[in-house]
């Protein structure tokens, strides 16, 4: 993995700097490579595509991974065909399975904990990607009356992730994702009814592949699951739009104002189009491939 401690496509500063820190931009769920054994590159399979330029089972390591965990071609993974690894974050799991779940030793050092560790690793991905949207609703003052609550699910699932790994490949994730998601959904409606009172457009899941959506008003508007690949959301206004598990791929968002758009992750906005004139949600950095 990377030499330096953040993610492949991350610039070196945030689009809101002077921002104060909030328990979902924490350290513990973020990527902090330089502290993993390199999971992401040996765990996980891909396949040869637009995305990668080989094909690699789960389990064996991509053969840019060097013994120090680092990734060889860091620097140049989109042009040598490797975009796929550029959007991909794990939320912090890596450095949580490697120094916490098995105590600093890695799967070289012990080979024998090789299977048990890439087990345990999609795992605890899940739970950390759960945990950082939790992180954000608890952020949310106009959901401050479901901080209780979601407050409680948050320390149920952070005890969760400090299970010895037989028992974190017993965690029900499915059933968790679900008590997430009502929480989500719950805070979603309280935040979109303050930035936009009465009617607000329900696009839920909806199929907007290629959709001419340039300079819309979707304050407010309620995206999440939606299919917005090659979307034209130019000059969209986003502004407290619900965006958990969009698909926004190719989707361009040059001039689009994401001002307080909610369960907006990293990996979707490395997986868009965007310029210096997209306005970011607090805590997101502006990838770096998009043009100066």
């Amino acid at each position: 993995m990377s030499d330096i401690r953040r993610t492949p496509d991350t610039p070196d500063t945030p689009d809101t700097p002077d921002a104060p820190a909030t328990v979902a931009e924490s350290s513990e769920l973020r990527a902090d490579c330089g502290s993993c054994f390199g999971l992401c590159c040996v765990a996980l399979p891909f396949s040869a595509s637009a995305d990668f330029a080989v094909d690699k089972p789960a389990g064996q390591p991509c053969t840019h991974l060097g013994d120090d965990f680092r990734c060889g071609i860091h620097q140049q993974l989109r042009p040598r065909g490797f975009p796929g690894c550029t959007v991909y974050d794990c939320f912090g799991a890596g450095q949580k399975v490697s120094q916490v779940t098995f105590g600093g030793v890695s799967w070289r050092q012990e080979p024998d904990t090789a299977r048990r560790m890439f087990a345990v690793f999609p795992v605890m991905r899940q739970l950390h990607e759960l945990l950082r949207h939790l992180a954000e609703a608890m952020a949310l003052p106009a959901a401050h009356t479901l901080h209780a609550e979601i407050s409680r699910l948050y320390d149920e699932i952070d005890a969760l992730t400090h299970r010895e790994p037989a028992a974190l490949l017993d965690v029900e994730v499915p059933a968790l994702r679900a008590r997430v998601g009502d929480q989500l959904m719950r805070a979603s409606a309280l935040v979109r009814a303050e930035a936009r009172p009465g009617r607000k457009k329900n696009r839920r899941g909806a199929d907007l592949f290629g959709a001419r959506l340039g300079g819309a008003d979707l304050r407010g508007a309620d995206l999440r699951g939606a299919c917005l690949i090659a979307a034209d959301l130019s000059a969209a206004d986003l502004r407290a739009a619900d965006l958990l598990g969009a698909d926004l791929r190719d989707a361009d968002l040059r001039g689009a104002d994401l001002t307080g758009s909610i369960f907006v992750t990293q990996p979707q906005l490395r997986q868009a189009k965007g310029d210096t004139r997209t306005r970011l949600p607090r805590g997101l950095v502006r990838p770096a491939h998009w043009p100066a």
